[in-house]
């Protein structure tokens, strides 16, 4: 019988900031893969790291953001590729951002907003991701984090 493979080859990274008004969300507007489309940070574990390893270094690359706090959000981001009709799934984290600090874009993006959670959620493409968000909203916004949810990254 014929099954669909699983991959786990990558990391998807929430990064939140705290204003006097509210908490923000920061989406990206890719210029490669999903050309257009306006996303949370993402990309491949590369060799000899772990999976918060490679968020800390996407959400440099892609940002040139450094995380006051990261913490594992306790979901996986999963879809269906159907160009290699397999399963993708990459562990989701999320990263607290001083309200000060400018981001800085790479090539694969074109535009960055920090936005409300709602405007968020009406702004990226997938399903899946909007559940992500309501997630980390829930678990990291309404409620307050785990604290064995928190990464020590030294």
């Amino acid at each position: 019988m014929p099954e669909i493979p699983i991959r786990a080859f990558m990391v998807s990274l929430v990064a939140l900031r705290r204003t006097a008004a509210r908490v923000e969300v920061l989406l990206l507007k890719r210029n490669e893969t999903l050309v257009g489309e306006w996303c949370q940070i993402a990309g491949s574990i590369e060799e000899g790291e772990t999976a918060w390893q490679a968020a800390v270094r996407e959400l440099r690359e892609e940002t040139g953001l450094e995380a006051q706090a990261l913490y594992s959000a306790d979901i996986c981001e999963q879809f269906y590729e159907t160009d290699r009709n397999a399963i993708t799934m990459a562990p989701v984290f999320v990263a607290f951002i001083d309200e000060g600090d400018a981001v800085v874009l790479n090539q694969e993006h074109s535009e960055s907003r920090w936005v409300p959670f709602d405007k968020a959620r009406d702004m990226v493409p997938f399903a899946g991701h909007r559940n992500v968000l309501r997630h980390v909203e829930e678990e990291f916004i309404v409620r307050e984090a785990h604290p064995h949810l928190l990464i020590q990254k030294n």
